[in-house]
């Protein structure tokens, strides 16, 4: 008898009617002097994640980022913590969260008289906040349309573009199929496919913001000499950006796409959508071609993406805060020998154990399994990297104010 997929589990549903398949307690640092304090009092906390931003300027950016995870919804409650010294406001991003339905909190370590009496506030008022949200957040049905998924690929090999990222573009039609969202990005792995991306644009404006996007990407790679190939993903058999990008674009699946978001926007209806993280070209610098994989990450998670995929052929051990991340691979090899970090094994498409569909609907179960509470094996393991980059942030900027 063939696996049933059920078709609904219980979220948490928040003021601005998006549900969550978490309910987290987030505290965010708001310098690098704070990070300490911070990480100590979410230490042995299933349930209390960690994410900052190390600078001790304003950066648009990274704020805009931050916010969008304070009210992420799988986060339930914010504490905010600060040095004193800092540009970033604590008590800012502390009332953002409360305005948005959160039970929020915030102090500065200066004014508490140091790391030990800092602990002590943190962890009371983690400890108030968790009892509040575990009592008042109502859990409500959830079904696929309910859910907004992101999907980067790293460590690629030959097999990301065979069968890791079809995988995902076939579970991706899926998605958006039942009325959810799918977002894929790294528009830098695109590079040769232009005329393929703008045929599938839904209208005529998103084509406009794919034609703008990628050939933003093809100047930018272009002013640095540096495209989105490591030497990594040679020694995994690919051989030019070309390939790279053909196997990185399978992941978008076949839908129409929607159009283009930044960085903490939220996808403005269901569908497919592309994410352009790179800088505007008046502001370019070294460095967005290849990024550490968890910056993507954080990417997709600051537009609302409740559970990540990430495609790794030639292996990976990150995980993330926030959102679950689901491994899936296209190398059974790798997933053999990475069996406790690599959640899903793409590579029986190369073998025909599975049709792509029926790959497809089975990665399905596992986010699904995922959505309804079950761990995912980065989440088993206590993974929560995070990267916060220094760059310049083009959409409309969410002003927090600044310290004198």
């Amino acid at each position: 008898m063939s696996e049933v997929t059920p078709t609904s589990w219980t979220g948490y549903l928040r003021s601005d009617g998006r549900k969550g398949v978490r309910n987290l307690v987030l505290v965010v640092y708001t310098v690098e002097c704070a990070s300490h304090v911070a990480h100590a009092i979410a230490a042995g906390e299933d349930d209390v994640h960690v994410v900052g931003f190390s600078g001790c300027y304003d950066n648009q950016y990274a704020i805009n980022l931050m916010l969008a995870l304070a009210r992420h919804p799988n986060i339930g409650a914010v504490l905010s913590v600060g040095l004193g010294c800092e540009y970033t406001r604590p008590d800012k991003i502390a009332d953002i969260a409360a305005a948005s339905g959160r039970a929020s909190d915030w102090f500065y370590i200066q004014n508490e008289g140091g790391t030990k009496p800092s602990l002590e506030r943190g962890r009371a008022a983690v400890r108030r906040m968790r009892e509040q949200i575990h009592r008042d957040v109502p859990r409500v049905p959830m079904t696929l349309a309910d859910l907004t998924i992101g999907c980067e690929c790293g460590g690629s090999d030959g097999t990301s573009g065979l069968a890791g990222n079809p995988t995902v573009g076939a579970f991706f039609d899926r998605l958006v199929d039942a009325g959810g969202n799918a977002i894929f990005e790294e528009i830098v792995e695109m590079i040769g496919l232009r005329e393929v991306m703008l045929s599938r644009a839904a209208n005529a404006q998103a084509k406009e913001e794919l034609a703008h996007a990628y050939d933003k990407a093809v100047a930018y790679c272009q002013a640095v000499r540096q495209y989105s190939v490591s030497p990594g993903n040679f020694a995994g058999g690919l051989t030019t950006i070309e390939e790279k990008s053909m196997g990185a674009f399978a992941k978008s699946g076949s839908q129409p796409i929607q159009g283009v978001i930044k960085v903490a926007q939220r996808p403005p209806h269901p569908g497919l959508w592309l994410m352009d993280s790179v800088p505007d070209s008046h502001f370019m610098q070294f460095g967005y071609t290849n990024p550490n994989d968890t910056e993507g990450l954080m990417d997709l998670i600051s537009a609302g993406s409740q559970i990540i995929l990430f495609v790794t052929g030639r292996g990976s051990v990150i995980g993330s805060p926030v959102a679950p991340l689901i491994k899936v691979t296209g190398n059974s090899q790798t997933y053999r020998r990475m069996q406790d970090d690599m959640d899903f094994d793409a590579g029986r498409v190369l073998t025909g154990e599975l049709s792509l569909g029926d790959a497809a609907a089975e990665l399905e179960r596992a986010v699904i399994a995922v959505a309804s509470g079950t761990p995912s094996k980065p989440e088993a393991l206590g993974h929560r990297e995070y990267f916060v980059m220094y760059k310049h942030q083009d959409t409309p900027p969410l002003q927090i104010g600044c310290r004198a």
